[in-house]
């Protein structure tokens, strides 16, 4: 057989537990055959493997799984690469822009709290001054 691998291979080497990798299954991002007793054992293929690694790499950047999926889904397909490198820049076109957005907001938080901290400064400069 081809290169498989147990549950318990890829959430070692992904560093994940089982439990995690059920859910990318049930999330369709997986789909391992079924073997053993009532297809109690997962028997993954070099193609979940890959999934699994590219699935890790969209979490890490922030996609959601659901994003995720469907730019993996894309790349399996055999339809023309340009669509699907459209697609994939459409979607990192507005996770960057959502970035970018949170940065502003943190950047205005991160200034307003150093006012205060400058405030509370200068009071508690006055403060032990007065002492």
């Amino acid at each position: 057989m081809a290169n498989t691998y147990t549950i318990s291979d890829l959430a070692k080497e992904f560093d994940l537990t089982t439990r995690a990798i059920r859910f990318y299954e049930d999330m369709g991002l997986l789909q391992p055959e079924r073997t053993g007793a009532a297809g109690r054992n997962r028997v993954y293929s070099a193609r979940d493997r890959t999934r699994l690694r590219l699935t890790l790499r969209a979490k890490r950047l922030g996609l959601s799984l659901t994003e995720a999926k469907e730019i993996i889904d894309l790349y399996d397909s055999p339809r023309d690469t340009g669509v699907q490198l459209r697609k994939f820049l459409d979607v990192l076109v507005v996770h960057r822009k959502q970035l970018e957005e949170q940065m502003a907001d943190l950047q205005a938080n991160l200034e307003e709290v150093r006012e205060h901290e400058e405030e509370a400064r200068s009071l508690l400069a006055k403060v032990e001054k007065q002492n």
